[in-house]
C-alpha cells in the first residue's frame, strides 16, 4: 500500500515508527504539515503485528474525525465506511469491511467501558494529543490499563507535533521517540497588531481583506468565538464582491455547514474560511494560502465557587499559533499574519493547559470510578488534576448517588456512565424519566447546549422550540439531540423514545423541577430587599448570590431554578459574580414535596438577638425554605448553642463578681508557685484563654435551662470555678492562697491577688506595731507586697520588707503624719509599741 501513498515528511519515519510499535508502543513526533494523520493509519495498515485487525484513531473534533476519514478514503479511491469509516456523537459510517475508524475522543472511552477487550482492535493512534483534552487523557489512562491487564499485543501510538515527547514516552513505559521530518512547504510570519479600540472580529477581517488583495488563495482566520465569527462574517460580507465567499466553521454548525468551509466553493470563488480552534489541527483546507491569525481563544476554566465552567478568552500559547501558520503551508508556501506583536510572541505560553487542570472533571471522575480506579493516582495520567477540584467532583458524584462513600460506582452511576451527557445533566434526565417527564427532560437538555441570548425564561425557550419557533439551525440541533437523548434512555423506557411532546401540554413548573434535580446548588430566592433597585438579587443554595436585570420578567418570582449563569473572571467578586442567562419560574411547595426534603431540627447562637434560636427547618443548601418553633425543645443542643454564644461574646459577658475573679487569680497563682516547686501537683489552668478554650468543660453542664444572655445573670461564677478543684485542692487553696491575712491587732485584711504580681495587702500602719516580719502566703515563700495606710486609709507607703521599712523610711513617715494625726499613736520604736487599730483617747 505504500506505494500508493503520496511522498509527504512523514514518509521517512514510516519504517522507524512500523519497528517502534512492532515492540508495543510508540510516540511520534511530527510537525504540523507532516502528513502523519492521513498516511501513518494507512502506512502501518498492512504491518504484520496487526494481523488484519482494525485500527482506531482518535481525533479531538468532529470535523477533524470526518475530514481525516474522507482524506484517507480519497487516498483509496474509496467512498468513507469501506476501508477507512468514522463514528462521532449521533453520526457512523463505517461497514464490516472497515480496517480504519476515526473517532472522537469520549468514543474510545465508551467502548472501553463497554468491552475492555476492544476486540478485533490491534492498534490505538492518539492523534493531536498535545491538546490535552480530558477525554483523551482519560481514553489513554483507560487504553494503558486495559493493555496491561487485558491486551498485551494492542499497540499504542501517540502523535503530536508540539508536545513534550519525553513525558508521553515515559507514560507509556519508555516508550520509542520517532520524529519525523518539517512542513511540506515554507510560511512567511507577518506580525499586524490591530488598533486597541478596534473589536476584534473586526480587527481580523480587516486583516483578511488584506491577504486577499495582496495574496493568491483562500484565506483561514482565527476568532475565539461564534461570536467574533458573526461579527466578522458581517463586516467582509458588506465589503466584498460576490466573488469571495465568507464561510464560517465552528462546532455548533451542521455537519453539511462545515463541510462546505473545508471544501472548494461550489462556484469556483475565493474563500474566507472564519473558524475557531476546531480548524487548528488535523484539517487539510483545500485552497488555504493564508492563515489571519487573531491569537485568542475561548477556554473553559472551572469556577470551584460557582460550581460550572467558565468560558475565558485568553491569548493562545506558542505551540498553538505554530500549528495555526501550519494550515497555510499544507498546499503551498503560505503565509501567517498575526494580530500581535513580536515582542507579545515572546510572552506567550510555550503550551495551552491541559483540561484536566482546567475544567469540571465530574464527568472525568465517574468514568474513573466505572472503570474501579478509586484514587486518581492511579491511574496513567501525564497530569493530576487539583485536589480540591478532585474532591468537589467526589462530593457532587456521591450526592447524585453516582458514588458511594468508598469511590465505589452505584447501578445509578453506572446508569449515568451510558449517556452521552455530563454526569450533572445526565442524572437530571434519569431522575425526569422516573417522572415522566423523560422527553421534556430530553429537549431541556438539548436547549442548554444552545447559546440562545434572546430570553432569559426557560419555559418560554421550550415552548419555542416546541412550537418550531427558533432560528432554524438551533430548532433542527435542538430537535435532533433531543431524539438522540431519547434513544439513549434504558430499553425499560422505551415507550418514551416515541412519545411525542406538544407545546399545549407543556408543564412549566415541572421544567424548573426538572432543573432544580440537576442543579439543586442553583435554587434561588428573590432578596425582597432588591425590589426596587435596576438589579435583583437571588440567594443561591450554594451560598452565593445571582442577579437579574429589575426589567426581566422573571425578576418578579421569589424562587428560581437556575439553568446557566455567567461567572465573573474574578473569584473574589462573588456578589456581583454571576449573572442570569437561563433560568425558570420555580414552585417551592412542590419541589419540597418532589426532593422530599425533610423537617430538620435547627438549634443556633443568633448574634444579633443575643438568644438561641430553636426551630425547624426545610433547608436547600444554604436556603431556610420553611421554619417553625420546634416544640418540644432540645435541652441538650440549646445548652450547647448557649456555650458557642459565650465564646463568640467573650468571657465578659459571663456574671463575674469579685470574688470569682480572686478565686480565678488564687487558682493560677497556687498553679504558677507549685508548679515551678513540684510538678506533681494538677493545679487546673483558670486564665482566660484556658477558660475559653474549655468552655464545654466547665461552663455548658450549668447552662440547661438557659437560653439567652440575660439568663447568664443566674449563674454562680464563683461556685463555678470552685467546682473545678476538688476538696484537697479547695482546702490547699485556702492553706497557699488564703483570702485573708490576720495582722497584729486580730483584724482579717483581705488579700488582693494580681496576675504577674505578688499578692497585695492594704493595712493602717498601726495595726502592724511590733510585727518585725513581712506577712507572705504559699506558706511564708511568697512576702505580700504592703501598702501601708494612714488613719485616714490614704497610702503612705508601699513595701514587701516591713522590717527595713521600721529601720529606715519609719522615721521620715512619723515626723510627717504625727502632727496631721495627733490623736494617733506615732512611737519611736515601733517594733516596742502595741498594735492598734483605734486613736488615743481624748485628753490623754
Amino acid at each position: 500500500m505504500h506505494n500508493f501513498l503520496p511522498q509527504l515528511p512523514v514518509t521517512e519515519a514510516l519504517p522507524e515508527l512500523a519497528r517502534a510499535l512492532a515492540q508495543g508502543a510508540a510516540v511520534l513526533s511530527a510537525p504540523p504539515g507532516s502528513g502523519k494523520t492521513t498516511l501513518v493509519p494507512l502506512a502501518l495498515l498492512d504491518a504484520p503485528w496487526l494481523a488484519g485487525r482494525r485500527i482506531v484513531m482518535l481525533e479531538p473534533r468532529r470535523v477533524a474525525a470526518r475530514a481525516a476519514a474522507a482524506r484517507m478514503a480519497q487516498l483509496l479511491g474509496e467512498p468513507v465506511g469501506q476501508t477507512v469509516g468514522y463514528q462521532i456523537r449521533f453520526e457512523r459510517k463505517v461497514s464490516a469491511q472497515t480496517r480504519i475508524e476515526v473517532v472522537t475522543e469520549g468514543l474510545l472511552t465508551r467502548r472501553l467501558q463497554a468491552d475492555p477487550e476492544l476486540p478485533g482492535v490491534g492498534l490505538v493512534i492518539f492523534d493531536e494529543f498535545h491538546e490535552r483534552s480530558l477525554d483523551a487523557d482519560l481514553a489513554l489512562a483507560l487504553t494503558l490499563d486495559a493493555r496491561a491487564s487485558l491486551i498485551p499485543d494492542l499497540r499504542v501510538l501517540v502523535m503530536s507535533a508540539t508536545l513534550d515527547s519525553a513525558r508521553v514516552s515515559k507514560l507509556l513505559d519508555e516508550a520509542p521517540v520517532v520524529h519525523s521530518g518539517g512542513t511540506l512547504h515554507p510560511v512567511q510570519i507577518h506580525y499586524a497588531p490591530p488598533r486597541a479600540d478596534m473589536p476584534h472580529g473586526q480587527a481580523v477581517a480587516e486583516v483578511a481583506q488584506r491577504a486577499l488583495q495582496q495574496h493568491d488563495g483562500d484565506v483561514l482566520a482565527f476568532l475565539p468565538g461564534a461570536r467574533e465569527i458573526r461579527d466578522a462574517q458581517h463586516w467582509l460580507e458588506a465589503r466584498l464582491t460576490d466573488r469571495v465567499g465568507v464561510y464560517p466553521l465552528y462546532g455548533d454548525l451542521s455537519s453539511q455547514a462545515q463541510d462546505a468551509a473545508l471544501q472548494p466553493d461550489a462556484d469556483g470563488r475565493r474563500k474566507v474560511i472564519l473558524a475557531t480552534n476546531i480548524a487548528q489541527t488535523s484539517l487539510t483546507v483545500e485552497g488555504v494560502t493564508t492563515v489571519v491569525d487573531g491569537g485568542l481563544i475561548r477556554i473553559a476554566r472551572f469556577d470551584l465557587g460557582a460550581g460550572a465552567n467558565r468560558l475565558d478568552t485568553e491569548r493562545i500559547s506558542k505551540a498553538s499559533a505554530d500549528q495555526r501558520a501550519g494550515r497555510a503551508g499544507r498546499l503551498s508556501a503560505g503565509q501567517c499574519y498575526r494580530l500581535w506583536s513580536s515582542a507579545q510572541q515572546a510572552t506567550l505560553a510555550e503550551h495551552d493547559a491541559p483540561q484536566i487542570l482546567t475544567a469540571d472533571i465530574s464527568g472525568f471522575a465517574l468514568e474513573l470510578a466505572a472503570w474501579g480506579v478509586r484514587a486518581v493516582s492511579d491511574a496513567a495520567l501525564l497530569d493530576m488534576p487539583a485536589a480540591h477540584h478532585w474532591q468537589y467532583a467526589q462530593t457532587l458524584l456521591q450526592d447524585m448517588g453516582a458514588i458511594d462513600m468508598d469511590q465505589r460506582i452505584t447501578a445509578h452511576g453506572r446508569a449515568l456512565v451510558k449517556l452521552p451527557l455530563s454526569p450533572r445533566r445526565g442524572h437530571m434526565l434519569l431522575r425526569a424519566q422516573t417522572q415522566d417527564q423523560g422527553n421534556l427532560a430530553a429537549w431541556l437538555v438539548a436547549l442548554l447546549d444552545e447559546r440562545i441570548n434572546d430570553s432569559s425564561d426557560l419555559a418560554t425557550l421550550t415552548e419555542r422550540a416546541l412550537r418550531k419557533r427558533l432560528e432554524p439551525g438551533v430548532q433542527r440541533r435542538v430537535r435532533d439531540n433531543a431524539q438522540q437523548l431519547l434513544r439513549s434512555l434504558p430499553r425499560a423506557r422505551a415507550e418514551d423514545r416515541t412519545n411525542e411532546l406538544y407545546a399545549a401540554d407543556l408543564d412549566h413548573d415541572a421544567i424548573a423541577q426538572i432543573m432544580a434535580s440537576g442543579y439543586p446548588e442553583r435554587i434561588a430566592r428573590r432578596r425582597d430587599s432588591s425590589l426596587g433597585a435596576r438589579e435583583v438579587a437571588y440567594q443561591c443554595a450554594d451560598g452565593g448570590e445571582a442577579s437579574l436585570p429589575a426589567s426581566d420578567a422573571l425578576a418578579q418570582q421569589p424562587w428560581l431554578a437556575i439553568a446557566h449563569w455567567q461567572a465573573d473572571a474574578d473569584p473574589r467578586n462573588r456578589r456581583a459574580a454571576r449573572r442570569i442567562r437561563l433560568a425558570a419560574a420555580l414552585d417551592l411547595d412542590a419541589y419540597l414535596a418532589r426532593a422530599q426534603i425533610p423537617w430538620q431540627n435547627a438549634v443556633h447562637w443568633d448574634a444579633q438577638s443575643q438568644t438561641v434560636i430553636a426551630e425547624q427547618q426545610r433547608r436547600i443548601g444554604h436556603i431556610i425554605a420553611e421554619r417553625k418553633p420546634l416544640q418540644n425543645g432540645a435541652p441538650e443542643a440549646i445548652a450547647r448553642a448557649l456555650c458557642e454564644g459565650v465564646a463568640k461574646m467573650g468571657l465578659q459577658a459571663l456574671p463575674w463578681s469579685e470574688a470569682a475573679r480572686q478565686l480565678q487569680l488564687r487558682v493560677n497563682c497556687v498553679r504558677h508557685w507549685r508548679g515551678s516547686e513540684n510538678g506533681s501537683e494538677n493545679w487546673p489552668d483558670l486564665s482566660d484563654a484556658a477558660l475559653e478554650a474549655t468552655l464545654e468543660h466547665w461552663l455548658l453542664p450549668h447552662l440547661h435551662g438557659l437560653s439567652r444572655r440575660e439568663h447568664l445573670s443566674k449563674l454562680d461564677l464563683l461556685q463555678i470555678l470552685t467546682q473545678q478543684l476538688d476538696y484537697a485542692q479547695q482546702q490547699q487553696l485556702a492553706r497557699l492562697a488564703p483570702t485573708h491575712i490576720e495582722v497584729p491587732t486580730g483584724s482579717r485584711i483581705r488579700v488582693e491577688y494580681r496576675a504577674g504580681e505578688a499578692p497585695a495587702l492594704h493595712v493602717k500602719l498601726q495595726e502592724l506595731f511590733g510585727c518585725a516580719q513581712t506577712p507572705a502566703v504559699n506558706e511564708g515563700r511568697v512576702p505580700v507586697v504592703l501598702h501601708l495606710l494612714s488613719p485616714a486609709q490614704r497610702p503612705i507607703a508601699v513595701t514587701q520588707d516591713l522590717g527595713g521599712f521600721w529601720a529606715g523610711s519609719y522615721a521620715d513617715v512619723r515626723k510627717d503624719l504625727r502632727g496631721r494625726y495627733p490623736r494617733h499613736p506615732w512611737p519611736d520604736d515601733p517594733l516596742a509599741a502595741a498594735p492598734t487599730r483605734r486613736a488615743k483617747p481624748r485628753g490623754s
